[in-house]
């Protein structure tokens, strides 16, 4: 299957550039109702195709990319197969928060909302939930003290739907950030939401995709390790426009090292946001606004493959319009739009509609307006938000196994200055009762449940030590659960 579409750009360029919004004012641009319409569905779509075209390869490739010997394909049976997924219906739960309680709504409901639905989350999302569930609101259940995954990608993955809803105005986009983000990200993993959600907000009125992905940058603190990391992409892109691979290289050289997540620090695989960041943005400037080049690059780039080409189709998406999208991107569509997503009320045919409705009342909060056939927005300047930095002062050192005595204690003697322990309970039982002890003194007492649902990741963390020897000991002392405790990533 040939993934490559160039002989469709020139045709594609036009019809972006006879869609795109036209200036009517210095800050105000007219859209048409039908390519408003176009363009969210298009967003939409572009993210279902990006996500399901990289599931079969998600995390296969780490600390490589995927080789040009190995075929990518894509098939109405993977897009059914793959759509259900996590990048699609986190959004659809925050979503469906604003579309029922109002374009108001508190990050502690957002939150709620998050915390208590049904589905399996991971990572910082993980981490998130069980601090709501235990009183830890945001923003601090995302705060990297509270939060061992604040950097990973979690919110990059769910800020497409805060971007669809705010065309042309990135800091109504920011305050929704800010509100989302939190919950379950702090510093660059916030950024990589904010990053994502400017660059959809400005698709809806650009038609060069290099300007949509620098125009974001100021949305971001020019101190942040996040927007360093897009801007070096852009340095390396027009230092080597043909050669998206050197790019990924210097990018693989500068930026690989994890610093924050417990499952991924110091090991071949990144889940952290500005790495795969920087992977969104090689494919949507090497992708010349390419809609298969896109997605074919930026799923090579590997780590998290499908989170990576769904972000950036969904912003190409968003730009060129569903109507510009090639016909062999959307075979299996008609099999799958009207389907509900799993623990959500919305299929994608809804999910349009509630995106429309939505944008347009956050149009007319901005001063603009909404007709059956026009839009008129007043279009935002770019603020920056405050600067926040994850992991401050800690470097990785080492990951350790935790001695098993056999009695349900575990020990671990060692030098550094913070630490974070990896495992879970096993599902084949209840709860466990732990208690966590450093250097001789009870730290924690904990109850850690066995449904995976609301698991507790990573085990156990503490970065506020004084540098130097430290004794740990980790004890089941009651319940029906079974602990098992992995490994301890210990930090500098």
């Amino acid at each position: 299957m040939r993934l490559f579409t160039t002989a469709l750009k020139p045709f594609i360029c036009l019809a972006i550039l006879s869609a795109a919004a036209c200036s009517i004012g210095p800050s105000t641009v007219r859209i048409s109702a039908e390519t408003m319409r176009d363009k969210i569905k298009g967003g939409w779509v572009g993210q279902t195709v990006g996500v399901c075209f990289g599931g079969p390869t998600e995390f296969k490739w780490v600390g490589t990319w995927i080789g040009d010997d190995v075929p990518l394909q894509y098939s109405a049976e993977q897009l059914v197969r793959y759509f259900n997924n996590d990048d699609l219906y986190m959004d659809l739960a925050f979503m469906a928060v604003l579309d029922s309680a109002g374009l108001d709504a508190s990050s502690e409901a957002l939150g709620l909302k998050f915390a208590n639905a049904g589905f399996r989350l991971w990572h910082a999302n993980q981490s998130g939930r069980w601090n709501i569930l235990h009183g830890i609101m945001p923003p601090q259940s995302g705060h990297w003290k509270n939060n061992p995954h604040a950097d990973d990608i979690d919110f990059q993955i769910e800020a497409d739907f805060i971007g669809l809803i705010s065309p042309a105005m990135p800091n109504t986009a920011l305050d929704l950030c800010d509100r989302v983000g939190h919950i379950m990200n702090y510093g660059d993993g916030y950024y990589g939401g904010v990053f994502v959600a400017a660059m959809y907000t400005h698709a809806f009125v650009e038609s060069d995709i290099s300007v949509v992905v620098q125009k974001a940058l100021e949305s971001l603190p020019e101190k942040s390790e996040y927007h360093q990391a897009i801007s070096d992409v852009i340095r390396w892109w027009r230092q080597y426009p043909d050669d998206w691979k050197r790019c990924w290289f210097e990018v693989q050289k500068k930026w690989s090292n994890d610093r924050g997540c417990p499952e991924c620090a110091l090991l071949p695989g990144n889940i952290d946001a500005k790495l795969n960041g920087a992977y969104i943005a090689i494919g949507l400037l090497y992708g010349e606004q390419d809609f298969g080049k896109t997605l074919e690059i930026s799923t090579r780039c590997g780590q998290d493959s499908d989170c990576n080409p769904a972000n950036a189709a969904g912003v190409l998406g968003t730009m060129i319009g569903f109507s510009n999208i090639p016909e062999q991107w959307l075979v299996g569509l008609d099999q799958i739009e009207n389907e509900k997503f799993d623990y959500c009320d919305y299929s994608l045919n809804e999910v349009y509609e509630v995106n429309y409705r939505l944008a347009s009342e956050i149009v007319v909060r901005g001063g603009g307006s909404v007709g059956e056939s026009t839009w008129i927005i007043e279009r935002e300047k770019p603020v920056r938000p405050p600067l926040e930095v994850a992991f401050e002062g800690l470097t990785p050192k080492v990951r350790l196994p935790l001695k098993n005595s056999g009695d349900s204690l575990y020990t671990l003697a060692f030098e550094g200055r913070a630490f974070v322990v990896n495992g879970f309970v096993h599902w084949d039982g209840g709860e466990c009762e732990v208690e966590v002890y450093l250097d001789g003194k009870l730290t924690e007492q904990a109850t850690l449940p066995g449904d995976a649902r609301i698991w507790r990741i990573p085990l156990f963390w503490n970065y506020d030590l004084e540098t130097g020897n430290h004794e740990l000991a980790i004890r089941q002392v009651g319940g029906e659960g079974r602990m098992v405790v992995k490994e301890a990533l210990i930090y500098q």
